[in-house]
């Protein structure tokens, strides 16, 4: 293993524990982690959340160009040229320099900069809440990942209990047959039965290994790093009602604010459209120097063409009376562009209220669902002991017991999977709420009240 990656999993491991054993030249990464962990080390490391931070700083920049055009430029041109022909043949020169420093500011532009200004400020705004969007996604992703890790994890267990409960009915069923009282074929049905049940232990944990190297790859781990999840699979009840969720989704998601933003800012791009109906008004202030020698006059007398040393200073103003319909043409196509933006925003609203209703109808089948299959894991444990004590006193059969058995594999399976979908189904619905992760996004409601 690199220096570089042990150092990458030291800053990683926040409050967790690293372990390292060589075999041969292979360096195998031991990893303990919790779940807040594994999402600071997604935070760290999504490529994705890089390129909305890269989309952010742009959108910096841009909101600081617009800025800046509304201040005074300073312009310097320079020329050095060899003349001649007949103008200057009388002149004992043949070279020509010029020089010109100008100062201009704009004063009114009809609306141009004033609206872009308020587009890229609006951008910005829409950008930094598609940050903390993406922020969600992530948090949220890790932690299906986590939750599932966990559940095959559980898994494994069911499995392995039932191969052990497996066994110790093996041993009855082969001591009863020694005696004589039983026959054969139960001794081969339940070591099919046995079989069946090691070969679902190695299923179980093929399944968690697949799950640790996908919460590898999301964390930005090497997908070969053995992680030992700290947490387990609980069950918290959930005590808000779905149109409160609803209601919180509609003015916290990012992407729904961000929609709204992009709107405003496409209204803001109308006004930049327009002003092309309108004058422009810039003031200036300018220095020329020409002659022979540069950055200062020539040696010409004073009435000569060579001397020329002019300044000025006024306003300019210029007006686009007619440009053959042009800015009509922007401007339409600006409207068209806000009202695709007032459609993507009804969309985030729908979409969002459509998730936030799917992952809590999901939340409370699978909180339903747990109380059911705890039940059920109570019942088939006792229909499981009554089974095995029927077939011991022999007025019971073989298939009676793995028939029980297998319903208490079922059982406990049913209930880890409810309690995966439970705590799955609370992660969505925090994302499908817009559950804040780094971003107050309540200020930007209010915020954009104002604009």
């Amino acid at each position: 293993m690199k220096i570089n990656s042990l150092k990458k999993l030291s800053a990683l491991a926040i409050s967790g524990v690293i372990t390292m054993s060589m075999g041969g030249t292979a360096l195998a990464e031991s990893l303990e982690v919790n779940i807040e962990e594994c999402v600071d080390m997604a935070m760290n490391n999504n490529h994705t959340l890089r390129s909305a931070i890269d989309d952010y700083d742009a959108a910096v920049w841009a909101r600081h160009e617009a800025r800046r055009s509304h201040g005074p430029t300073l312009n310097w041109s320079t020329s050095a040229r060899r003349v001649g022909g007949k103008m200057y043949s009388m002149a004992d020169t043949n070279g020509l320099f010029a020089n010109t420093v100008s100062v201009s500011m704009p004063i009114y532009t009809g609306g141009q900069l004033e609206g872009t200004i308020k587009a890229a400020d609006l951008s910005l705004d829409a950008t930094e809440l598609t940050v903390e969007g993406t922020k969600q996604t992530i948090k949220a992703r890790t932690q299906a990942a986590y939750f599932n890790a966990l559940n095959c994890r559980n898994q494994i267990k069911v499995s392995q209990d039932s191969v052990r409960t497996l066994e110790e009915h093996l041993r009855n069923v082969n001591a009863q047959y020694n005696a004589g009282t039983v026959a054969k074929s139960d001794v081969l049905a339940s070591q099919v039965q046995l079989a069946n049940a090691q070969l679902g232990v190695v299923s179980a944990q093929n399944k968690y290994d697949v799950a640790i190297a996908t919460l590898n790859n999301i964390v930005g781990l090497p997908s070969g790093t053995e992680l030992h999840l700290k947490d387990e699979l609980g069950y918290m009840p959930y005590e808000i009602a779905l149109n409160e969720c609803s209601e919180y989704a509609q003015h916290n998601r990012p992407d729904i604010l961000a929609a709204d933003y992009r709107v405003k800012a496409a209204e803001a791009r109308e006004q930049v459209a327009a002003s092309g109906t309108l004058p422009k008004v810039n003031a200036a202030v300018s220095k020329s120097i020409a002659g022979d020698k540069p950055f200062h006059e020539d040696n010409q007398p004073e009435d000569t063409f060579f001397n020329q040393n002019t300044w000025y200073a006024g306003v300019d103003v210029s007006w686009n009376i007619f440009d053959n319909n042009v800015t009509q043409a922007k401007v339409k196509q600006a409207k068209a562009a806000t009202e695709k933006a007032r459609e993507a925003a009804q969309a985030a609203r729908d979409t969002g209220d459509l998730e936030v209703r799917t992952a809590y109808l999901n939340l409370t089948s699978a909180e339903k669902s747990i109380e059911t299959t705890k039940v059920a894991v109570e019942k088939a444990k006792e229909d499981y002991k009554i089974a095995q004590v029927r077939y011991s006193a022999g007025v019971g059969t073989n298939l009676d017991v793995m028939d029980a058995e297998e319903k208490l594999t079922t059982a406990q399976s049913n209930y880890y999977n409810a309690l995966y979908q439970y705590n799955n189904s609370k992660a969505d619905l925090d994302r499908a709420m817009g559950i804040m992760v780094d971003l107050d996004v309540s200020k930007f409601e209010s915020k954009l009240a104002k604009k």
